[in-house]
């Protein structure tokens, strides 16, 4: 069974299993932390274990351990401890479930974990329903009206979506009858254009998949569920759904797509313009629809759809790929890891304000760099790399990206992207000017905890390096997309 092999998802599970039980026993909850933190680290060390050793299948072939999933592992337990660190002052709000709230951060970090992981149709859905339900819980732990209203918005919703994703599976696996991506891939490419034609089941599975796999992304059209569920959900829940549910989307998706319908060539061809269609509609209609916005988390989770768009672009690349090129695949994973810090380190910021202040309307951040300036300098630094401006990771990850596109002839698809980059560039520096610039309510400072100082610290850190030096995480980018050679 190769049961080493799945080291790191068992001992991230045994740890929310010993966070649920210690949260039974002891009262300084603080403890808790240091758990859940201690379960990512060892969950962490397990995978960089694995770093470099041959591709194997485990478990009937249902799960890899690949440099891709190895890769996608260590992105989603980074962003966890990010999460869980910028928790420790929130957490006061729901006080009665702190060990529940710790407990199902891990078991939907487990859930993505095996997301990246699956080669299989039913595993992938079944680690997908893990990661689901887990958030559809952490949406609603405010417990009010907005919360609620959240949850249920999202439950549905994602219901919906999961229900069209397993009917795809169903269709692909009525015409291919496997369920395994790669034996899938070896009936698709027997295939030809006139026979798919002629029995369209094929195709509307794939648009299923699209779907499916979309609502996870927040590409649009699959995005409506963005703005309500982020307004409405704990802040560091927000932090979470914008990077690692979108991070698991765009690993099931790459897997997916490349391993079962890269081949034949008229087939990729077509899904890769789709795509493209679908990144140019959804970076447009996300940075139109952040620009009248007033309450900051529901103008990130616009930002958020944008950034679904600008993160199309890889795979629309990777849709005219020809069989062996890497460079769409791993400009991808390198955008998610940059992605990941800067959306992570702008809401650890708002986490830090908004708390204090009790408010996440824009106009309540009037003279935010007087009253907390290295708090209001790390989203800066954020916002900046969100537009995709030097010397922040997302220029870097902005142009590895675009250049990759204009290499596979979608020269078009990058002038919209750089359009919509400008467009951004008003509503981001729109909350800087208000920050810096305008007249504070108060001359009251506004103080952070330390747990929150080390996580904007690592984020902002790591904004900065994956800005001036990429090389290294472009690398392990390459070396993770060499599973698609």
């Amino acid at each position: 069974m190769n049961l080493e092999l799945f080291i790191p998802e068992l001992s991230l599970g045994i740890f929310a299993l010993a966070v649920i039980l210690l949260d039974l026993f002891i009262k300084r909850k603080g403890y808790l932390v240091v758990v859940s933190i201690i379960g990512l680290v060892v969950s962490a060390a397990f995978t960089i274990a694995m770093w470099g050793g041959s591709s194997q299948l485990i478990f009937n072939n249902m799960l890899a351990v690949d440099g891709f999933a190895l890769f996608f592992k260590l992105l989603f337990l980074g962003i966890a401890a990010l999460v869980i660190l910028s928790s420790v002052d929130y957490v006061s709000r729901f006080s009665r479930f702190q060990g529940e709230y710790y407990a199902l951060v891990l078991l939907s970090t487990l859930g993505m974990m095996l997301m990246a992981a699956a080669t299989e149709l039913i595993s992938l859905y079944v680690a997908l329903e893990l990661a689901s339900i887990s958030l559809y819980i952490l949406v609603g732990f405010l417990k009010d009206s907005r919360s609620t209203e959240a949850s249920l918005k999202y439950l549905l919703l994602g219901a919906v979506a999961s229900a069209v994703l397993l009917y795809g599976m169903a269709l692909i696996f009525g015409v291919s009858g496997k369920t395994q991506l790669l034996e899938i891939a070896q009936t698709v490419q027997t295939l030809s254009l006139e026979g798919v034609l002629s029995s369209p089941a094929l195709i509307l599975g794939i648009v299923l998949l699209v779907a499916g796999f979309g609502f996870k992304m927040a590409a649009v059209p699959f995005h409506m569920w963005v703005p309500d569920v982020y307004e409405g959900a704990p802040t560091p829940i927000t932090a979470y759904l914008s990077v690692a549910s979108k991070a698991a989307g765009f690993a099931i998706i790459l897997r997916v797509f490349f391993s079962s319908f890269g081949l034949p060539e008229w087939l990729s061809l077509n899904w890769g313009l789709v795509i493209a269609v679908l990144s140019a509609i959804g970076m447009t209609w996300g940075n139109v629809a952040a620009i009248p916005q007033v309450n900051i988390k529901r103008m990130l989770g616009y930002s958020s759809i944008a950034q679904a768009g600008y993160l199309m672009v890889g795979l629309a690349v990777v849709g005219f790929s020809p069989a062996g090129n890497i460079l769409g695949q791993s400009t991808v994973l390198f955008f998610l890891a940059c992605y990941a810090l800067t959306n992570m380190g702008a809401f650890i910021a708002i986490i830090a304000i908004s708390d204090k202040i009790r408010s996440d309307q824009i106009s309540d951040y009037a003279g935010m760099g007087k009253r907390s300036p290295i708090v209001s300098l790390g989203l800066t630094l954020c916002l900046i790399s969100l537009i995709g401006m030097p010397p922040a990771a997302g220029f870097m990850a902005k142009f590895y990206i675009f250049s990759a596109a204009v290499q596979h002839d979608l020269l078009w698809l990058v002038v919209i992207a750089v359009i919509n980059s400008a467009i951004s560039a008003y509503y981001y520096l729109r909350v800087v000017k208000v920050m810096w610039l305008n007249k504070p309510a108060s001359e009251e400072k506004v103080p952070s905890s330390g747990t929150l100082r080390v996580a904007l610290a690592i984020s902002c850190s790591g904004v900065l390096l994956l800005g001036i030096i990429p090389g290294y995480i472009m690398r392990l980018a390459e070396l993770a997309a060499r599973m698609f050679t």
